[in-house]
C-alpha cells in the first residue's frame, strides 16, 4: 500500500482554508447552517485521493513505538518533513516527538543522556560524538546539507575586513557546532589562536541581545541570526564557503543511536526515504519549500529561499556515493583538526565505522 500525499500547492489552499475557518463570521455563518466544512473541502482536495506526488515506501503500520526527534532552526529538508507530517502518516500507528535544540552541542548532551532517538547535529559535534573521550553509541545516518555561505562571520566594525583583524575581538559561537569549527579553521589559517581573541559560547537566539548592547564585536552563525546581525550594522567577513577551500568543509547531519538503528531498521529506511523526498522538493518545488520552511521558523519565505542558497542539499544516490567514498577521510580530517584543539582525546583509525549506509543504500536503489 502506498500513502498518496498532497502537492505543496494543495497544503497551501489547505493552510489558507484552514485559516478562513478560524475567523469568527465564518464560524457564526457556518453553525447557523448547521454543518461547517473541513478545511479539505473549502480547498478543493479529496483528503483520502491520490495526489501527484506520494509517500516515497509503503507506509509501516506495525511499529506502534515512540521516535524522539531532536531538530533544530536550519532551513533544510528535516522542517519539510516536520511540516508537511510525513513521519506521521508513514508510520501512523507511532507517536513522533519533535523536540528543538539550539545547537548540535545540545545534541549531543541529549544523546548522552539518553533522551533521543534521532538528532540534526553539524559534522563537528558528530565527529565529537563518535570519537574519544565520548565514544557514544550512535552513527552518522544522512548529511542534511553541505554549508556554504549559510554560517558566516559577522562583524559590527567596519574596520574588521579579514580574520587577522579580530585579534583581541569578543566573538560569540556556539561551542561544538560546525561554526564553532570554522571559526576555529579560519582563526588558524589566519595565524591566530584561540587566546589571541575571546570566544564566548553563546547559543543563536541570545546573540542578537549581546551584539545590541555591545558586549561582542563578532559571531560566527547562522540564519535567522545572521541575518538579524547583518540588518543591525554587521557585515560578513568571511564563512563556511572560504573554510570549505582551505579543507574544513563541514555539514549539517542526522545522527542516530546505535540501538534505536539496529531495532527498526525499517523505520530508518523510512525515515530516509521521506528526507529524501522533502530534499528533492527543495529543488523541485523551491517555493513551496520556502513556504513550509518559513512555517516552521517563524519568518518570511522570500527570506528562506534566499538561505536556501547558502546551502547544497544532496539526494540519497549522492550521499549513497559520499558515505561510500570521500566521507570518511573528510570526517577523519575535522577530528585531526579538532584534536590539534585538544576538542576530543583521539582520533579514530577508519570513521566508514560511525556510518550507518544500509537505509541510504536501500532508498538510493528504489
Amino acid at each position: 500500500m502506498r500513502l498518496a500525499f498532497h502537492t505543496t500547492a494543495s497544503i497551501r489552499r489547505i493552510r489558507r482554508a484552514s485559516a478562513a475557518l478560524a475567523g469568527g463570521a465564518m464560524l457564526t455563518a457556518l453553525a447557523a447552517c448547521g454543518s461547517m466544512p473541513t478545511a479539505y473541502e473549502l480547498a478543493g482536495v479529496d483528503p483520502n485521493g491520490t495526489a501527484d506526488v506520494g509517500c516515497p515506501v509503503d507506509a509501516d503500520n506495525d511499529f506502534t513505538g515512540t521516535i524522539r526527534i531532536a531538530w533544530q532552526a536550519i532551513p533544510n529538508a528535516d522542517l519539510i518533513v516536520k511540516d508537511m507530517g510525513l513521519l506521521e502518516a508513514c508510520l501512523p500507528q507511532a507517536t513522533i516527538e519533535w523536540n528543538q535544540f539550539n545547537s548540535g552541542g545540545d545534541v549531543v548532551q541529549a544523546f548522552g543522556s539518553r533522551s533521543i532517538d534521532i538528532g540534526l547535529m553539524g559534522s563537528s559535534p558528530a565527529v565529537r560524538s563518535v570519537s574519544a573521550p565520548l565514544d557514544l553509541p550512535v552513527a552518522i545516518v544522512w548529511i542534511h546539507d553541505i554549508i556554504g555561505d549559510a554560517e558566516s562571520l559577522v562583524a559590527n566594525d567596519d574596520s574588521i575586513t579579514q580574520v587577522a583583524d579580530l585579534k583581541g575581538a569578543n566573538i560569540a559561537v556556539p561551542f561544538g557546532s560546525t561554526s564553532h569549527f570554522s571559526l576555529l579553521s579560519a582563526l588558524a589559517d589566519a595565524g591566530l589562536s584561540e587566546t589571541d581573541v575571546h570566544l564566548i559560547n553563546l547559543d543563536p537566539d541570545k546573540m542578537a541581545a549581546a551584539w545590541t548592547r555591545g558586549e561582542i564585536d563578532a559571531a560566527w552563525v547562522w540564519d535567522p541570526v545572521l541575518s538579524t546581525l547583518r540588518a543591525d550594522g554587521g557585515h560578513i567577513v568571511t564563512s563556511s564557503a572560504q573554510t570549505a577551500l582551505t579543507g574544513a568543509a563541514t555539514y549539517d547531519m542526522e545522527v542516530a543511536s546505535e540501538e534505536f538503528i539496529t531495532d527498526n531498521p525499517d523505520v530508518m529506511r523510512i525515515w530516509t526515504a521521506v528526507e529524501d523526498y522533502a530534499a528533492g522538493l527543495i529543488s523541485e518545488d523551491p517555493d513551496g519549500s520556502a513556504e513550509m520552511i518559513s512555517s516552521q521558523l517563524g519568518n518570511d519565505p522570500d527570506d528562506v529561499a534566499a538561505q536556501l542558497e547558502g546551502y547544497t542539499y544532496p539526494r540519497a544516490a549522492e550521499q549513497s556515493e559520499l558515505f561510500h567514498g570521500d566521507l570518511p577521510g573528510t570526517l577523519k580530517d575535522t577530528a585531526e583538526f579538532l584534536k590539534t584543539q585538544n576538542s576530543l582525546d583521539a582520533v579514530n583509525d577508519d570513521y566508514a565505522d560511525a556510518l550507518y549506509t544500509d537505509a541510504i543504500d536501500a532508498v538510493a536503489g528504489e
